[in-house]
Order: structure tokens, then sequence, then C-alpha cells
């Protein structure tokens, strides 16, 4: 409550507030102006100092990742709070964070992991804060929402198609090989392999139908593809060997779906005596060679699975796409003619 000085003043009326374990205070004419600022910034404290620590912003945003997001992405989020909480104290309140510690943990984390490393982090961080904004009441200006970092990124490696067909021979079971073709004839997402069901592969009509969550709302998304001969051939041989009768590639100890398959592709490149490469390299290597063959660039978009175009392009390498037009720029045996017929006519 407001007290009045003994001293005299124009403004005898004290009114002071607790902010952060200090007291803020301003001076008044009158009680009731006093009063009324009190109340003020006690509403506005209670709203912009919840109780919220760190840990439980970061429990409750993941819990609602891992219902939202697939399970990549969901574990991109844990990662980025598991460093976050390597240097920050997770028993702070939300208020107590600043963009200045915000920096200071990704500018460490850009130096001791990558650019690349911090600039992922930083954008599930500001993800994540601007989810609490919305549901926890978290304070609108967002901490996370710092400067980007430099990024050295190498290109993806896409391994030469004689490669794939190297792993592809030295592949320890049917099964397998069999899920290594479909990564190249469908240009399939590791996940979606993954969680191929017998009831998604149409036998009599040729086709299997992928589904993939890159949805804004992270609903579950549908695209038939047509198999080709060759595939068609391998998941009939698949399906009477199957060891599931719903999953089409099960873990041979769970017959469930794989979730990850740690060192799979590193010991089969091994194995093969091939440079390391993963399986979104495939889909890569699948969408290279379908340019290289001259399909239309909207067909590559329909199986690729992409929104945008410019999505699919990047996938292609455009060297020889813009080959044609460097060969309109002058040639040097053209201007060194050019510079010998103006010596000729100069008397040179």
């Amino acid at each position: 409550m407001p007290y009045k000085r003994k001293e005299k003043s124009k403004k005898p009326w004290l009114a002071q507030v607790k902010i952060n374990n200090k007291y803020v205070r301003k001076s008044f004419a009158t009680k009731k102006e006093a009063v009324e600022w009190e109340v003020e910034q006690n509403n506005r404290v209670i709203s912009l100092t919840p109780t919220t620590s760190l840990g439980e912003w970061a429990i409750r945003y993941l819990d609602f990742a891992e219902v939202k997001f697939v399970s990549t992405t969901y574990q991109e989020k844990k990662s980025a709070f598991k460093f976050f909480f390597s240097g920050i104290d997770k028993d702070l309140s939300v208020v107590e964070l600043t963009a200045g510690t915000v920096l200071r943990h990704l500018q460490n984390q850009s130096v001791t992991r990558s650019g690349y490393a911090a600039n992922k982090d930083r954008k599930n961080l500001v993800a994540a804060w601007n989810w609490g904004i919305k549901y926890l009441q978290l304070p609108k200006e967002n901490p996370c929402l710092v400067e980007r970092f430099p990024e050295e990124r190498q290109p993806r490696y896409v391994p030469p198609e004689r490669d794939f067909w190297k792993v592809y021979e030295v592949a320890w079971t049917t099964q397998d090989a069999t899920m290594l073709l479909g990564y190249l004839h469908l240009a399939a997402r590791r996940s979606e392999l993954y969680r191929l069901k017998w009831e998604d592969v149409d036998f009599p009509g040729v086709k299997v139908r992928l589904y993939t969550r890159k949805t804004k709302d992270g609903s579950w998304e549908s695209s038939w593809l047509p198999l080709t001969e060759d595939l068609f051939d391998a998941l009939v041989t698949q399906k009477k060997k199957r060891k599931s009768d719903e999953w089409v590639f099960p873990d041979p100890e769970t017959l469930q779906p794989f979730t990850t398959r740690l060192h799979w592709m590193k010991n089969l490149c091994r194995r093969a005596k091939v440079k390391h490469f993963g399986l979104h390299a495939i889909r890569h290597l699948s969408a290279s060679i379908l340019a290289r063959e001259g399909v239309a660039m909207i067909d590559i978009q329909t199986i690729l699975r992409h929104k945008n175009l410019s999505t699919t392009e990047k996938y292609i390498r455009r060297i020889e796409s813009v080959r044609p037009a460097l060969r309109l720029l002058p040639k040097v045996k053209n201007h060194l003619a050019t510079t010998w017929d103006n010596d000729l006519s100069q008397g040179k």
C-alpha cells in the first residue's frame, strides 16, 4: 500500500511494487493516484512474470511436439533443449531469460559445434517460445530471436549410380535389398518406407501409397506412386516371405516399424567399399537420374511430392540445364580471330 512521507513535497504519496525481487517506487500527489498505479503495476507483473520455469516450458512444448511432429523433428527439438540446458539453469524463471543469455549460449554452440547447428537450435527455440507466448503466457518479446550465425555447409554428397548398386549387391537380406530399391525407385523419404503397410501396396493397380507429415498443421498426407516392374517383382517376393502381415519392412527382432537404423548405411557402404552416403542421398540420386534422362521438372516434382517446384529444383543439379546458355558466351578462338583480322586491316 502507498504511504505518505513526513517531509513536505508536492508529491508526498509514495507507491511501490516488487518486480524480480527489486522494489520500484514512484511519487504521487494523491493517495488515489498512488493506489491506482500500484494496482496497474501489480497486474502487469502478474501478466509478465509467470512462475513457469524454463524446464517446465521445455517439457510442455516437447509434449506438444511429440504429438504434432514426426519423430525426427521431435528428436531435433529435444536435442536443442538438451544443449540449451547444458549451460542454462532449467529452474530459471522464463521472465529471467534474456536475449544476451541466449546469444552467449548459441555463440558457444557455433564455436563448439557449428554455425549451422547453432542456427538450427535457434530456429527450434524461437518456435518453442512463440508457442509458449500463445499457450503459457510467456513474455511476448522473444529472447531467442537473436542474430543468426555464419554457416559453412558442405553440399550433400550424392553418390554415383554405380556406388548405389554396389551397396545394393552387398545387402545382408532380401528385405534390405528391396528396401534400398524402394528408396531409389520411389525417391522415398526414410520414414515413408519405415511405416509402409501392406494395405498401402496395391498390387492389382501396380501402385503404392506413401504417407508424409510435411504439412503445416502436422497432419498426415498420402500420395500414390506407380510401381516400377523391378520394385513390383521385389515386393511380390517380399510378401511371400513376409514376417509381418501389417508392415512391409518390419524390424526383424520386434516385427514393428523401424524408428531408426543406426549405422546401417555406413556398414553397407563400408562393406561395398564405397564412400558413405545416407538414405536421403538416394532420394537426391533418384532426382538427378530423372533430370539426366530428360524427365520434365513438373513430373519430378510429382514423384518427389514437393509442394513447391523451387524445392524440387534444389534437388536437381542445374549444371546441365545452364550448359547451353554458357555456350553462348564469346569463345577465345573467335576473339583471337577478330584481333588477328583487325591487325591485318591496320597493317600490323
